[in-house]
Order: structure tokens, then sequence, then C-alpha cells
């Protein structure tokens, strides 16, 4: 008797990422749902990642058409702390470092982002957050990833860098008071500070409205050129073409006194981030053709 060919399982399209993402969304207002604290890994689904994966290949390589440079500092096995500018109104960038490092590292490590507490007043917001590998911003959380051996990336402008005005772009916010200079330290993890430059533009934010925005679980309604002039299509953001630039790695110096240290670090951070944002926009022609 012959036997039957193995079916083999289909492979994830656009049309079924977006379809993965919508019962992530779903799933976030279901009576049974599970609060992402209390899950296993902080709720991370490594075959969600894998089925929306074309729609952020789509989004990377031909939407914002990603250059990724520097990847040769990310470690192949050991943890890091990757310290990053953040904007664009939404956080696509946290989005395309996570796909960038895992799509083209030797390793295809996987990135674990802090992210702010507001998302998690979301239900809808927290599951897809969560399922691509998201964590609530938390030192305690972030210590337990490192100690697995994660790669954890830190958005240190927050909420002031993704919410910056279009007049503000590519200037960098205070770095708070340096607690992921002090988590490193603990952890004993080097620091690699990251560039993004092409998201500031995707969502040129002319003003700010909070009145409406807490019912809706976000912390502000963007007033940009095409929203809400256009509706929900004006949240479409523009097709920038973006460099991400990995910097090299900055080792947290020991002894000394420490809030000195942490301070210091900070500015050194920050000073590298701002130099490579600099650099890269010095030789950039075109926002929209790099």
């Amino acid at each position: 008797m012959s036997s039957r060919p193995t079916s083999r399982p289909t492979p994830p399209t656009v049309r079924s990422a977006m379809a993965s993402v919508y019962e992530a969304m779903r799933a976030g207002y279901a009576p049974d749902r599970i609060r992402p604290e209390t899950a296993p890994d902080f709720g991370h689904d490594p075959r969600f990642l894998d089925d929306i994966a074309p729609l952020l290949e789509l989004l990377y390589s031909r939407y914002f058409r990603v250059r990724l440079l520097g990847i040769e500092n990310v470690p192949d096995a050991a943890p890091a702390l990757l310290v990053a500018n953040h904007s664009g109104g939404l956080p696509y960038d946290g989005a395309m470092l996570m796909h960038g490092i895992r799509r083209e590292h030797q390793a295809h490590r996987r990135v674990r982002p802090l992210v702010a507490t507001f998302a998690f007043r979301s239900p809808w917001m927290s599951q897809v957050i969560t399922r691509m590998g998201g964590v609530r911003a938390a030192s305690s959380a972030a210590r337990t990833l490192l100690r697995a051996g994660e790669l954890v990336a830190v958005f240190p402008e927050g909420l002031h860098g993704v919410g910056k005005l279009f007049r503000e772009r590519y200037h960098l916010e205070r770095f708070g008071r340096g607690g992921f200079v002090r988590l490193a330290l603990q952890a004993e993890v080097p620091i690699i500070p990251v560039a993004i430059v092409g998201a500031e533009e995707i969502h040129p934010v002319l003003a700010k409205v909070t009145t409406l925005a807490e019912p809706l679980g976000i912390p502000y309604i963007p007033i940009t050129p095409t929203f809400p002039l256009l509706g929900p299509l004006g949240l479409l953001p523009l097709p920038t073409k973006w460099t991400i630039q990995v910097g090299e790695p900055i080792v947290v110096p020991t002894g000394g006194d420490v809030p000195t240290v942490i301070a210091e670090t900070a500015e050194i951070v920050r000073g590298r981030i701002d130099a490579m944002i600099s650099s890269i926009l010095t030789h950039r022609r075109s926002i929209f053709f790099g």
C-alpha cells in the first residue's frame, strides 16, 4: 500500500499575519484572559512572532526599507542591554528593532523590550505586545530576563520620546535618572547604544490632545497632517527610509561613587546615540529615499 504524502503546514502570509494580530487583540477581551505578568515568560509566545513575521518583514524590507548597521556588536549568546532613542507617535521603532536583530543576527536573537505601563491598560494592546516579547517596564522583570541570557531593550526617553512634536525631531530627551545604567551595573551586562533614524517622520506630530485619550487607554491623541483629517487612514505611517545603527558596547565601570558613575555613564550613552544620529542625518539626502 502506498503511503499518503505528509501534508506540510501552510507558511504564514501577510494576510494570515494580520489575522493573528486581530486574534491577539480579541483575546484581550476574553473572560478567561491571563494577565501577562502572571503568564510564563511574561506572556511571550515565540509562535506568535513566527505567525506575524510576514507582516513585520513587509514593514521592515518593503515599507520602511530598513538598513541595519553594526549587527556585529550584538553578542552571539550573552545578555546585554540595548538602549535606543524613541520616537514616531506609535512604537514602530521597537518592532523594527526586534525584527531586524532577529532577522539579521547570525543567531537570530530575540529582543525583549521594556514597555511603558500605559500599554498594559489597554486589553488589546497588552496582548499583542506581550506575545511579541514586550514586558512591562520594571527592573525586577528586566533582571529576570538578563539572568536568563536575554537581550533586553530600553527606551529611556519613554513617552516623551514617542510623543515628540515634529519640530523637536532628533533632539534627544533626557534619559531620566539613569535607571538603565543601574540595571546594567546590577546585572553585570554591557550597554549597547542604538540609534534609530526615520521613525521621527512617520507620524509628524503637530499637537497632542490628552483630554479625550484617557478613556481609550492611551496617553494622548496625536494631531498630524493626516489624522484625524483622514480618519483611520490618517494613522498609516509615512513610508520613510530608516537606518538603525547598533553601536559598540559600553561597560559600566565598577567602583567609585555609584550615583556619579550612573549619571556619567547615562550621559556617555546619550552622547553616543546622539553622535550616531547626527552622523546618519549628515549623510541622509532624503527622508523617503535615504
